[in-house]
């Protein structure tokens, strides 16, 4: 690592080479007014010009997010000409953005409101027309809002770079230009798998999940037994919204947040991951055993599902013909639950809470209806909660540390709450498939090698009583469109595959709590970084607190069994618990 000279405001300091203004001025202490402000790593490419500063050696002002620094450069940024200019290319954004800020989804979290306190942007400075606005709400996941987009690109660059898609890009010229996807078409006729990354980093809120807090209000009043359940992800970053540090695990003061918003039962999905490593561990075998169609492919994320059915039709007979975990826990609840409590499955309403946006497209699946009945009726992001709590005015960081209820579904391993993260549904399916295979718990029960909170494909190839069993692991489709093309060669040599939708897992799902980078202590510098491995660490320390550790030892997963399922993949299991998948037509 080299590093450069440069002064900022006539102060030296010594800079990493390779840096940009932007971050190099941020090492040194100082916030250039931008709408990089919160980091969510997607540049804009200086299209927005709102971090001008001067610098030697350049011609005029220049873009801070993407002018690099150079041995000798001097930086200012106070200047009256920069000062100026950053108020006036805010107030131009503003001129033809939907300032109805009180309404606003992204009120308090929007970094163009924030970028106009710091510069001071004047009311009405630049009054005028306004572009025609676009409203898409088709998509069960997704709303997109024109009028309250800014055209800073970030939104395209994250959907290229975690998942190699062009689903959104700019339409259109000059005045008209919007984003949106091909021939300003809805979400929901195109290719969009809805995994909401382009909601993560939208500094406004034109890019938006599509709440469903009515429907849970409407089920309410309605008088339904209203069940929720909520998945591992959410613990460990729920307690960001509340002010709690990145990472800080808030298992027991979410279920007490969530049995006062008056849930009837207040459940852990994990026991519905567990599940998933039953019938998934199960499958995998047979297909080893019984020269099944390999490598078998997880298929618990449904930002993934709906990627596989778009683009790789061919390869469907690869995927697990599992349910995620929620939508298995749901079909349980409105069957077995039902059943035990003498109530009609239809006057159930089960939500569940889930750090991904798809999961909203992924409940509606005519596939996972049992008997015309779906097993989830609504999803709410970990955000979406955050706002259910704050409407209720509970203190949440005053609110106890309360326990799942326990009838039925109760229990659930610390092999559930490592789905979370990349590689957890792989680790977890080898805990069990070990056993299986051997006869015996491992003796060091965890498998380091599988571990990770990055995006990217890890690979390993394990020994299990004399048979080899080679894995790997991908998050985000750019890096799973390696691994399919090679299956689709025939040129694979895995065993078993773990494909996530969102790069890092479910602890980055485009439901999670927007990163506040001073949730993050000081020496954290890679943000980007550091907020996945702390949420990850958040969801391996709770593994690491059970007393049970693999799905198999869960007892009350042996006594769904014994009781009513009968065994692993049975045809009553396959009646709630799998699935079909259909290719889907490109929209091309």
């Amino acid at each position: 690592m080299s590093i450069v000279n440069i002064k900022i405001e006539g102060i030296p300091y010594q800079v990493e080479d390779g840096l940009t203004i932007l971050e190099a001025a941020k090492a040194c202490g100082y916030e250039i007014p931008s709408l990089c402000a919160f980091n969510h790593g997607e540049c804009n490419a200086g299209s927005c010009r709102v971090c001008l500063v001067e610098a030697t050696g350049a011609r005029g002002l220049v873009a801070s997010c993407v002018y690099p620094v150079s041995e000798g450069m001097e930086v200012r940024i106070n200047t009256p000409a920069a000062v100026e200019a950053r108020r006036h290319s805010v107030e131009l954004l503003l001129s033809n953005h939907n300032q109805n800020c009180q309404a606003c989804d992204k009120n308090g979290w929007c970094e163009l409101l924030h970028a106009a306190k710091l510069v001071g942007a004047r009311e009405g400075a630049y009054a005028g027309e306004h572009a025609e606005t676009f409203v898409d709400e088709l998509a069960p996941g997704l709303i997109r809002d024109t009028s309250k987009c800014i055209l800073c690109g970030r939104c395209i660059a994250r959907c290229q770079n975690a998942h190699g898609l062009g689903i959104l890009g700019f339409e259109n010229r000059g005045f008209n230009t919007i984003v949106s996807p091909a021939e300003n078409r809805s979400f929901a006729d195109s290719p969009c798998i809805q995994c909401g990354q382009c909601v993560s980093v939208c500094p406004t809120g034109a890019l938006m999940e599509h709440s469903e807090i009515d429907k849970v209000d409407e089920a309410f009043r309605a008088g339904k037994h209203v069940i929720v359940q909520a998945a591992p992800a959410v613990r460990a970053a729920l307690g960001e919204e509340f002010g709690y540090p990145i990472g800080t695990p808030v298992t027991g003061k979410m279920i007490a947040a969530l049995r006062r918003l008056g849930f009837e039962r207040v459940y852990d999905v994990n026991f519905g991951a567990d599940l998933t490593i039953m019938e998934e561990g199960t499958e995998l075998l047979g297909r080893l055993t019984n020269g099944g169609v390999l490598p078998m492919i997880t298929s618990c994320s449904p930002g993934w599902i709906n990627y596989a059915e778009y683009n790789y039709g061919d390869l469907l007979d690869h995927l697990s013909s599992c349910k995620s975990p929620h939508q298995m826990q749901g079909a349980v609840i409105k069957s077995y639950w039902a059943e035990q409590h003498g109530v009609d499955p239809k006057d159930i309403f089960v939500v569940s809470i889930m750090p991904c946006v798809a999961k909203k497209y992924e409940k509606d699946r005519e596939q996972l209806k049992v008997n015309g009945i779906p097993d989830v009726d609504a999803v709410l992001t970990t955000r979406e909660l955050a706002r259910l709590i704050m409407r209720s005015g509970m203190r949440f960081n005053k609110l106890p540390d309360e326990e799942w209820d326990q009838d039925i579904m109760g229990d659930y391993s610390g092999a559930g709450v490592i789905f979370g993260v990349t590689g957890g549904v792989m680790e977890a399916a080898l805990r069990t498939v070990y056993f299986k295979l051997t006869g015996k718990e491992k003796d060091k029960i965890t498998f380091e090698e599988v571990r990770g909170h990055e995006a990217g494909i890890r690979e390993a190839s394990l020994d299990i009583n004399g048979t080899t069993v080679n894995v790997a692991m991908a998050s985000g489709m750019r890096s799973a469109k390696i691994l399919l093309d090679e299956i689709r060669e025939g040129k694979s040599k895995y065993h078993f595959i773990e494909i996530m939708g969102c790069p890092g897992g479910c602890i980055n799902g485009g439901g999670q709590p927007y990163v506040r980078p001073s949730l993050l202590p000081d020496e954290d510098d890679d943000i980007l970084e550091t907020y996945k491995e702390k949420r990850a660490r958040a969801l391996y320390s709770e593994d690491e607190r059970q007393v049970i550790r693999q799905s198999h030892n869960n007892p009350q997963i042996k006594e769904l069994y014994e009781k009513y399922l009968g065994e692993p993949n049975s045809h009553k299991a396959h009646e709630l618990l799998h699935t079909t998948y259909q290719a889907k037509e490109r929209f091309r």
